[in-house]
């Protein structure tokens, strides 16, 4: 008789996090590797987009809102075409050719980003990027679903969180902020500056697209036992929908994916747009945007653990409530700040990024809770469609709002959607609250019980 394997692995201050029998310890430090390339290294479209509508095709301030809000909505309406067929193809044939895939279409958009002189020229290079969002952010939820057992969830999600947080921030000061401030400086002109940043992220997402083909598990999850076919997935993702839960998290996802994207999109744009207003350069109103960004991140970053254990202790549907309504509070109290760079507001930044990554966290790990894990590739396909839908309506919205109405009009607007999840929340938890706290604990307890049974004898 074989003994049972204590599976697990420690990825920073001595924090354990059970893992499936199938996952070794070297594929968890590539999910968190990943976590950290992913999400950190596509949020530059951002700040290099609005460098581009300045450097590149001297948009007026006036105009940039639309222009952004349009060719989110395209990148968007693309990743609702793809991120089901995505989520049944990595059921069929593994995560790890897909992910891998992504990372290299997200380079091939950067790569030609930066060449860009037209609008039409924005929407081609956008085309690639959304094509390998669509694969590599989808493959990112879903491997982050499939290593954890059911009690550490919330701990993985909250590391794979920080790790998220940590590239996001890495990416904004290092391609952001220091390179375009030192190739100014190196008196290189804006054109030359771009380019320069887009083809070194470019680069790394190539060698990053290596080391996930290296460190992954390859082959479909060993839970799923006979492969159903395409069909039957794509009805399986739509029809889990009958449960208030996965309802939840669709609806939950619409609004903490797009809560993610107006960070990153709207901060840089109203950074630059409201700096280039007060007579700076390109680079150093992007900057200004830059600032607002990490704050936010940096804060979201302090928090993520300890939402991470609150996940793991509380009912999970409690969570969704939770961060939906600290989300809400952050994006909404935008309406107040008139100058982005007086340091009182970055207390309003600090709660806009802790909410944000709150309802960011909360769906994540209802939905890794609630999907069956032989179609969690198809429902967690579905969960980033719905994503993908709000961040469609939150960014074209969004968009005539900053230019019709005010620079932080897409925050107001995202907070009002947040509080109506937080509302839909508390109507689930009333009559369908799903898995308590206590059975959680209990898995963990028979896991370890278990485990250490098997050793001994």
């Amino acid at each position: 008789m074989v003994a049972m394997q204590d599976n697990y692995f420690r990825p920073f201050f001595g924090v354990r996090i059970d893992l499936m029998d199938d996952i070794t310890a070297k594929n968890a430090w590539t999910l968190m590797y990943a976590s950290f390339a992913t999400i950190g290294f596509l949020t530059f479209i951002n700040t290099g987009q609005a460098f581009l509508l300045n450097a590149n095709l001297n948009l007026p301030g006036n105009e940039q809102g639309r222009v952004t809000g349009a060719l989110a909505f395209w990148n968007e309406a693309i990743t609702i075409a793809l991120a089901a067929p995505f989520g049944v193809l990595a059921d069929r044939v593994g995560r790890r050719p897909v992910y891998c895939f992504g990372m290299i279409s997200i380079a091939l958009g950067f790569a030609l980003y930066p060449y860009a002189d037209s609008i039409a020229d924005l929407f081609v290079a956008r085309t690639l990027y959304a094509i390998g969002v669509s694969a590599a952010a989808g493959m990112l939820g879903i491997v982050g679903q499939d290593y954890p057992r059911e009690y550490a969830r919330g701990k993985m999600v909250a590391w794979t969180g920080v790790m998220n947080a940590v590239g996001v921030i890495f990416t904004a000061l290092v391609f952001g902020r220091v390179m375009l401030g030192q190739l100014e400086k190196a008196g290189m002109t804006a054109k030359q500056q771009g380019l320069y940043s887009f083809w070194a992220v470019a680069i790394v997402l190539v060698i990053s697209a290596w080391i996930l083909k290296w460190g992954l598990k390859g082959g479909v999850p060993s839970e799923v036992k006979e492969k159903l076919s395409v069909k039957a997935l794509f009805k399986a993702g739509f029809a889990n929908g009958k449960n208030p839960r996965i309802a939840l998290s669709y609806a939950s996802a619409f609004v903490a994916r797009s809560d993610l994207v107006v960070i990153g999109a709207f901060t840089n744009l109203w950074g630059s747009v409201w700096g280039m207003q007060q007579g700076m350069s390109p680079a150093q109103a992007a900057i200004v945007g830059l600032t607002i960004f990490a704050v936010a991140q940096s804060f979201g970053l302090i928090w993520s653990p300890i939402m991470g254990v609150i996940i793991d202790r509380v009912n999970r549907v409690s969570a969704v409530i939770f961060g939906m309504g600290l989300a809400s509070i952050g994006y909404a109290s935008m309406y107040f700040v008139d100058d982005p760079t007086n340091k009182m507001y970055w207390i309003l930044f600090a709660v806009l990024g802790v909410g944000q990554i709150s309802a960011f966290f909360a769906s994540q790990a209802l939905i890794g809770q609630e999907a069956p894990a032989k179609e969690r590739g198809a429902v967690i396909g579905v969960f980033s469609g719905s994503g993908a839908v709000g961040i469609l309506v939150a960014t074209s919205v969004g968009g005539i709002l900053f230019d019709k109405w005010m620079l932080t009009g897409p925050f107001v607007f995202v907070g009002a959607l947040n509080f109506c999840i937080f509302l839909f929340a508390i109507i689930v938890r009333l009559k369908s609250p799903g898995m308590a706290p206590e059975e959680i604990k209990a898995m963990r307890a028979a896991r370890m019980a278990a485990v250490k049974v098997s050793l001994e004898g």
